[in-house]
């Protein structure tokens, strides 16, 4: 990456040196961010999340107490996120049977001067993550799939939603 594109980074200085964004001169705003996943698996190991027989136990309620962890977690995790204040966090499962996999939604809340789509990505991460500890046993083939950004509101670049057609199939 040459300078005049890591200028363009708001994670990179002038110098091309990575820095923490400041964030101070921003208002306190109302944020909310939704992201979502799933993870793929065999239809056994579907049947036992979702009749709670699995041999470690509840998986999605021990993947819902991850979730909130992990977007508690966030700017521990990653290195340039900044600490935030979350208000509520709310994690949602479905099973969809027809793709033989549980979905996941993540919706984390603040009012800051920066949003919360990370805390909301890592929550579904982290609860995709549990469920496959917990289930890895019964399925060692599972796939992590589809882990984007859902909704995003508030802050100075406004509302953003995903479309409904849009695919994880970016150019690189």
């Amino acid at each position: 990456m040459d300078s005049s594109e890591s200028s363009k980074l708001t994670h990179f200085d002038a110098a091309g040196q990575a820095h923490m964004v400041n964030v101070g001169h921003k208002g306190a705003t109302a944020r909310v961010a939704v992201a979502e996943g799933l993870i793929r698996m065999h239809r056994q190991a579907l049947a036992c999340v979702a009749q709670k027989t699995a041999h470690k136990g509840d998986v999605l309620a021990v993947a819902r107490v991850a979730a909130i962890q992990g977007a508690k977690q966030t700017s521990a995790l990653i290195p340039l996120c900044h600490l935030v204040a979350l208000t509520h966090v709310a994690v949602d499962f479905s099973i969809d049977e027809a793709a033989g996999a549980v979905r996941c939604q993540v919706r984390a809340e603040t009012v800051g001067p920066t949003g919360v789509e990370m805390e909301a990505l890592t929550g579904v991460q982290v609860a995709l993550l549990t469920i496959y500890d917990m289930c890895k046993s019964l399925d060692r083939h599972m796939l992590i799939d589809g882990v984007r950004l859902m909704h995003k509101q508030g802050g100075q670049r406004g509302d953003h939603a995903a479309d409904a057609s849009e695919r994880n199939d970016h150019a690189v």
